[in-house]
């Protein structure tokens, strides 16, 4: 049973939900996208938000600026912070246009509202939740893009607020975080998101 409510932590990893956000737009959106704009759109995420995150992680810990990649002490995140707010600062410099792909861009706006957040949070020694903030960002990015499309994608939302609720729990099970910290990251990654609703929606 402990390994299923910790299960949960690694499911919806902060590192994924960027793309998660993707490639549900993708196929949410009654748009019709050219395959090979699509396939490039998503390669760039991943790229952007997964592998060189990764891969700047090891640099940190070779560097001994990050003991392990689950950053349990609030002075480690601030450099993975940084770097994760330069990699979505050049997703949406580069890769999202605002003309082009509104919802996306904003969504990766609102991304990195949500890590500057958590970077200021962090120099003040405060540990917000960061699967809580990518997980509340991205439900609230569905619930936007309901409204905006107006389509009823309650049975998602309500399974974005059931992983809410279970990786809330796995993380209090690894005892990773408070319960004001799990709060904490999720207003923060909700309002992020809800602040650029009046520039897509």
């Amino acid at each position: 049973m402990k390994f299923f409510i910790r299960s949960f932590s690694y499911i919806f990893h902060p590192l994924f939900m960027p793309l998660v956000g993707v490639l549900l737009y993708f196929y949410i959106s009654p748009r019709y996208f050219n395959p090979e704009f699509l396939y490039s759109k998503v390669f760039a995420t991943v790229i952007m938000t997964t592998v060189i995150p990764i891969l700047s992680y090891f640099m940190l810990k070779n560097l001994q600026l990050v003991t392990t990649i689950h950053l349990k002490e609030v002075k480690e995140r601030r450099w993975p912070l940084l770097l994760q707010m330069l990699f979505t600062f050049i997703l949406i410099r580069l890769i999202f246009d605002g003309y082009e792909i509104p919802e996306l861009y904003y969504f990766f706006v609102g991304i990195l509202g949500a890590s500057t957040g958590a970077f200021l949070l962090a120099l003040l020694k405060f540990k917000a939740s960061l699967h809580m903030i990518a997980l509340s960002g991205v439900l609230f990015f569905v619930v936007g893009l309901s409204l905006h499309f107006g389509i009823n994608l309650l049975l998602l939302i309500a399974g974005f607020i059931f992983a809410c609720g279970a990786t809330a729990t796995s993380r209090l099970d690894m005892r990773a975080h408070t319960p004001a910290e799990l709060v904490v990251g999720f207003i923060v990654g909700a309002v992020s998101q809800f602040m650029v609703y009046s520039y897509w929606i």
